[in-house]
C-alpha cells in the first residue's frame, strides 16, 4: 500500500515539475514587448539603434531560428528578399528593417522591431523604417495626411513577407481599402455607385492612400479636378455656369454611391430645392390643386436639362 501511495507521489510530482519546465519555456520565448508600454519600447529601439549591434551573418543568424517560419520564409519570394540593388537582402538584410540584433538571440531577451497593427511598436516609428527606402513623389505628403493621423501603420495595409501583396493588386486593392472604410463599401454597393466593386475603378485612380495637398488625399488639387479627369465633357467654362457644379460636384453627387439615379445624394426636386425656394414654381409636388406633373421623370431635369452649364445663347435658364 505503501508503496503505491509513493508511486502516484512521485507520478503527480513529475508531471507538476513537467508543466513548470513548459510554462518557463513558453514565457523565455514570449515577446519582450508584453511588459512595456509604447514609449519604453520607442526608447529601447532608440538605444540598440545607437549601439548599433548588427549581426556579422546577417539574415544567416535570424534564419537559424526562424527559418521554420512560412511566414518569415516567404520574404524570399517577394522584391524584399530579392539580392537587387535597393533591397533590404542586399543590404543589411533582415537587420535593415527589423534593426540590430545586438542580444536578441541570446535567450530572446532583446527585442527587434515588429511591424502591424498587432505591433508595441508605435506606427509612426514602424513607418520611419519604411519611409527610409520609400521616400518619393507619391509619399511626400504622408506626414500629417489622414492615414498618418489615424497611427496606420504601412504595414496595416501593405505584406512585406511575401511574393503577393494584395493592396498592390487592382483586382484587390478595394477589398483592402474597404475592410477599414466601410461606409465607403456601403456606398459602393448601392444601386448608382462608381464601378468599384467590378475592379472596372479603384480607389487609387481618385486617391493617394500616402497623402496629398488636397482634401480626402485626392490625386488631384480639387473635387473638380479628380472627376475632370474622366468626365472631360463636364468641364467648363460655360457661357451659363451652375454654381454649385463650378464650385464642387459633390454638393450633388456621392462619388462612392446612392440609393438615387446618377449617384445624387437625394432625389429632384428635393435637391434641387436645397438651394432654390419651391414656392410659386411647378416643382411644387402640388400645383394648383392637383399632383404635379413635372415632378414625374427627371422632375426639375425635364426643363432644365443642362444642369453642368449651357453654351447656348437661350441657356440661361439652363435649358438648353
Amino acid at each position: 500500500m505503501m508503496n503505491m501511495n509513493i508511486g502516484w507521489f512521485t507520478g503527480k510530482l513529475v508531471r507538476l515539475l513537467s508543466l513548470t519546465l513548459l510554462i518557463c519555456s513558453v514565457n523565455a520565448f514570449a515577446t519582450p514587448w508584453q511588459d512595456k508600454d509604447p514609449q519604453e519600447v520607442e526608447a529601447v529601439l532608440d538605444k540598440k539603434f545607437a549601439e548599433g549591434q548588427y549581426s556579422s551573418k546577417g539574415a544567416d543568424s535570424c534564419l537559424m531560428c526562424h527559418r521554420k517560419s512560412p511566414k518569415v520564409m516567404a520574404l524570399f519570394d517577394g522584391v524584399h528578399g530579392s539580392e537587387v540593388q535597393g533591397s533590404p537582402m542586399a543590404d543589411l538584410q533582415c537587420e535593415a528593417c527589423h534593426g540590430p540584433m545586438g542580444k536578441h538571440n541570446r535567450g530572446g531577451k532583446e527585442p527587434m522591431i515588429t511591424f502591424g497593427s498587432n505591433s508595441p511598436v508605435p506606427a509612426a516609428k514602424q513607418n520611419s523604417v519604411c519611409m527610409s527606402c520609400h521616400n518619393d513623389d507619391q509619399r511626400m505628403a504622408w506626414q500629417g495626411n489622414h492615414h498618418d493621423n489615424a497611427d496606420v501603420s504601412c504595414a496595416d495595409c501593405h505584406q512585406v513577407h511575401t511574393g503577393y501583396d494584395p493592396i498592390a493588386d487592382r483586382s484587390t486593392e478595394v477589398e483592402v481599402c474597404t475592410s477599414c472604410h466601410t461606409q465607403q463599401k456601403a456606398d459602393i454597393n448601392k444601386r448608382s455607385p462608381h464601378p468599384l466593386k467590378w475592379q472596372q475603378m479603384v480607389c487609387t485612380d481618385c486617391h493617394n492612400p500616402h497623402g496629398s495637398l488636397s482634401d480626402a488625399n485626392l490625386k488631384q488639387m480639387s473635387v473638380n479636378e479628380n472627376c475632370y479627369s474622366c468626365h472631360a465633357e463636364k468641364r467648363g467654362p460655360k457661357l451659363w455656369e451652375h454654381a454649385p457644379v463650378t464650385d464642387n460636384c459633390a454638393t450633388c453627387h456621392n462619388p462612392h454611391g446612392s440609393v438615387n439615379e446618377a449617384m445624387l445624394n437625394s432625389k429632384p426636386p428635393m435637391l434641387c430645392q436645397q438651394c432654390h425656394a419651391s414656392v410659386g414654381h411647378t416643382s411644387n409636388a402640388v400645383f394648383g390643386g392637383q399632383p404635379n406633373a413635372f415632378n414625374a421623370g427627371q422632375s426639375c431635369m425635364n426643363c432644365h436639362s443642362q444642369v453642368h452649364g449651357s453654351n447656348h445663347p437661350s441657356g440661361k435658364l439652363l435649358q438648353r
